[in-house]
């Protein structure tokens, strides 16, 4: 007697599975690429935000300074602006951010062609968020400033 090849029987014989392993494959890879894309829409979200708020924190580090200066020229003269004239004792608070404006410098002159010159220093840092968080936001700006 000879084997019989099972496709010879009465049953019909049924070969099947290879495209439900096809489309199991598919869906899998296709869920996968949308994760991705997910993840990497909201990273750029994230990240166009922070530049904003960078931006923000510059302009307001920026109005800090010109605070600073303004404090400055405003003194009647050189020699009666102190470390207090230029420096916020409490932080400014300017568009949402913490602006601390520093001065140093103040009270020492130096003399050109006879006359007393004072250096000023000024420099300004505007912040928002805690420290080491991801909504952490910090900007420093300086200047210098020259006075008779």
């Amino acid at each position: 007697m000879t084997a019989m090849n099972p496709c010879d029987m009465p049953v019909p014989c049924r070969q099947g599975g290879f495209a439900a392993i096809a489309a199991v494959f598919l869906v899998v890879v296709l869920a996968a690429l949308g994760a991705f894309m997910v993840t990497f829409s909201n990273t750029q979200q994230l990240t166009s935000a922070q530049d904003i708020q960078g931006t923000r924190a510059y302009w307001a580090a920026r109005a800090g300074l010109e605070w600073g200066i303004g404090s400055i020229n405003s003194a009647g003269s050189a020699s009666a602006v102190t470390l207090a004239t230029c420096t916020t004792a409490t932080p400014l608070s300017i568009d949402g951010f913490s602006v601390a404006v520093t001065c140093t410098g103040a009270g020492t002159p130096y003399a050109e062609a006879g006359v007393s010159k004072y250096i000023f220093r000024i420099t300004s840092v505007a912040s928002v968020g805690t420290i080491g968080s991801v909504g952490r936001i910090e900007r420093s700006i300086s200047a210098s400033i020259e006075r008779e």
